[in-house]
């Protein structure tokens, strides 16, 4: 099973997150951010990915660190959890739509760490959340994730649906990317011979 524990411990924060890439889409989230968790079982469920995560952060201050943690954590577990990479089919994309809202999401298990995020909210909150921290998870994840990865909220009129879009697109993209392609087995989806 691809699967990985990996838990990170600050001043700020401590974060334990569990996953199995090759679960059912289940979900068991306690992080004191319900929006945040909201997301994370767009996720685990597109994704089919079973995702355990407790998080306990400075929410006093506000939810920066506890967001981006959060991020980075996710990030190794699945990097932990991948493996060689042998066999992947490495690539993934999907485009999701949410009634006016539509969003591309492309990424690549590539090795290498990097961000492109072309969203412009139409509002700063999503009720007690501000979106801003949606970059700040997505980069705290590629760093430790190391893997490329392009998101574009291509419409929409309301910041919820816009951020589901997202999460719902990547998801998808990270399902497909993840998957073991039979005509691969046991080869590195590169040319370079290493990933």
């Amino acid at each position: 099973m691809r699967s990985a524990k990996v838990s990170r411990n600050t001043l700020e924060t401590k974060i334990a997150v569990e996953l199995n890439l090759d679960g059912a889409g289940k979900v068991k989230l306690d992080t004191g951010l319900p929006f945040l968790e909201h997301m994370l079982d767009q996720i685990a469920r597109h994704g089919l990915i079973d995702l355990d995560i407790d998080a306990k952060g400075d929410l006093h201050i506000d939810a920066h660190h506890t967001v981006e943690d959060i991020g980075i954590t996710l990030g190794q577990a699945l990097n932990q959890a991948i493996g060689d990479k042998k066999g992947l089919r490495r690539y993934g994309h999907a485009y999701v739509p949410l009634d006016e809202a539509l969003s591309r999401v492309v990424l690549d298990i590539s090795g290498r760490p990097g961000l492109v995020f072309n969203v412009d909210f139409v509002r700063s909150n999503i009720g007690e959340f501000e979106v801003d921290l949606i970059r700040e998870f997505f980069q705290g994840f590629v760093n430790h994730a190391l893997v490329t990865l392009h998101i574009d909220n291509l419409a929409g009129d309301n910041a919820h649906h816009q951020a589901e879009t997202i999460f719902k697109a990547f998801g998808r993209a990270l399902r497909i990317a993840l998957e073991i392609d039979p005509r691969m087995a046991g080869v590195m989806p590169s040319t370079k011979g290493t990933l």
